[in-house]
């Protein structure tokens, strides 16, 4: 398995102190939040040769940069197109930074408006970002996040699609914690799609998202591994811990646990 952490992680490190601390703990990836206001300067702003300069930096370190995130959500048709818009660059980002995948939201969906005209929304939007995803070898990643933490949602979303610049990044805890799913039921509906996973521990009965220490919360990553492991995945487990402890205290800490679970599960 290969395994990345977001910036979230540390939003005041710089970019060549996210590769540093990757390769010190141990990480085979990074995974930038454009937009956070993090201290990387992966943004859109980003000139022709900084971008060249991120790209280079990550492949001497050995690091590579394995997603950007990018906020962008289109179940809005308020906002749809200025959405669509800004997603175009994030592609373009992503290609110039050597970043495979791109993360986006469906977003919430509007007071008012049915389920299968949300669906018909976000359709709209990818079939509009497929032609520039697909000329820059960037994969789209639609999130288990927001109201798309029903992966029956999400898997409508897709097949509607067919196209393979879309995919899942499948967020573990969301359909769990929001929609009562099992790991193995969830992952069963995305597993045609994910190109990308979102890994972090917490407590499903909690009324607000507090993190723990993997192993310590009630999220099985042991099988976590082992679905992704049966289907032969190659991509990335990217940890998502916002605002949580300093990264010199958790990051060497939860890739050692996890690590461990895929050897004891080898």
């Amino acid at each position: 398995m290969n395994y990345a952490f977001m910036s979230f992680s540390c939003p005041e490190a710089t970019f060549d102190e996210m590769l540093a601390m990757a390769a010190q703990y141990g990480y085979d990836g990074i995974e930038p939040r454009a937009g956070g206001n993090h201290n990387h300067a992966v943004e859109l702003e980003a000139s022709a040769d900084q971008r060249s300069s991120l790209r280079e930096k990550a492949a001497d370190a050995g690091i590579a940069i394995c997603c950007l995130a990018a906020g962008a959500r289109f179940a809005d048709p308020v906002s749809r197109d200025a959405q669509v818009a800004e997603a175009l660059r994030y592609i373009d980002l992503a290609a110039d930074i050597g970043a495979p995948a791109l993360r986006v939201f469906g977003g919430q969906i509007p007071a008012g408006m049915s389920r299968e005209t949300a669906i018909d929304g976000l359709v709209d939007a990818f079939t509009r970002l497929a032609d520039r995803a697909g000329e820059q070898g960037v994969v789209v990643c639609l999130e288990t996040h927001d109201d798309w933490c029903n992966p029956q949602d999400v898997a409508i979303v897709l097949e509607r699609m067919d196209h393979p610049v879309m995919g899942v990044n499948w967020d573990v805890i969301h359909p769990l914690r929001k929609e009562g799913w099992t790991l193995a039921d969830s992952y069963g509906i995305v597993r045609p799609w994910v190109r990308h996973v979102h890994i972090h521990d917490v407590f499903l009965a909690a009324d607000r998202l507090d993190y723990q220490a993997f192993g310590t919360g009630d999220v099985d990553h042991k099988q976590v591994l082992k679905l992704l492991r049966s289907d032969g995945y190659a991509g990335y487990l990217s940890g998502e811990w916002i605002d949580w402890e300093p990264p010199d205290v958790h990051l060497p800490r939860e890739i050692a646990t996890i690590r461990g679970y895929e050897r004891e599960i080898a």
